[in-house]
């Protein structure tokens, strides 16, 4: 039998053709640059530039909205956050999860919080108070060349001056700390 000789360019004593030899790895994923809470199976799409592509959404943070779909069904809410990457809003009040939360210090004991989870936003239609009735939302230019978002239903308009100064004014309002009675 023939004597095997092995040397950095051969594979069990036969040489490699150049066209064979294994190349260098390369990462033609981009990474992107904007950090969101996300599980580590959801991926989110970028662009070619690296950021996220942002979807349009028919709600905005302050809307009075209706779920359509879901457990909680013909429940109302306010909309409190908005996650455009995934197109999911999270509803003050509404889709509640337990969450179990460690200690952060020893000695302290550990704590069992409900927290808002997000809601897909078709899952969600905006609502009229007054009219009590859900509708699809509009879009038109005033008189005055401002454009607004109205219901198609009522002709309500959402995007008045007065309904985002007082979204503006409860999303910085101090939360008032709980007093306990020992």
């Amino acid at each position: 039998m023939g004597s095997l000789s092995l040397s950095p360019s051969t594979f069990l004593g036969q040489r490699l053709s150049p066209s064979i030899r294994p190349s260098p790895v390369k990462l033609a994923e981009k990474q992107c640059l904007i950090v969101m809470r996300l599980k580590r199976w959801e991926r989110k799409e970028c662009k070619s530039n690296s950021l996220p592509v942002l979807h349009k959404m028919h709600v905005k943070v302050g809307d009075t909205v209706k779920l359509i779909a879901g457990h909680e069904k013909g429940k109302i809410g306010e909309v409190t956050q908005i996650f455009k990457h995934n197109s999911k809003v999270v509803i003050k009040d509404i889709n509640l999860k337990t969450k179990h939360m460690k200690s952060r210090e020893q000695g302290e004991p550990g704590q069992i919080v409900k927290i808002e989870a997000p809601i897909h936003s078709s899952n969600v239609m905006l609502y009229s108070k007054e009219q009590g009735v859900t509708s699809r939302v509009g879009h038109k230019t005033l008189e005055n060349g401002t454009k607004v978002r109205y219901l198609i239903k009522t002709g309500e308009i959402i995007d008045s001056a007065e309904n985002w100064n007082r979204a503006i004014k409860e999303k910085t309002k101090p939360k008032p700390k709980e007093v306990t009675a020992d």
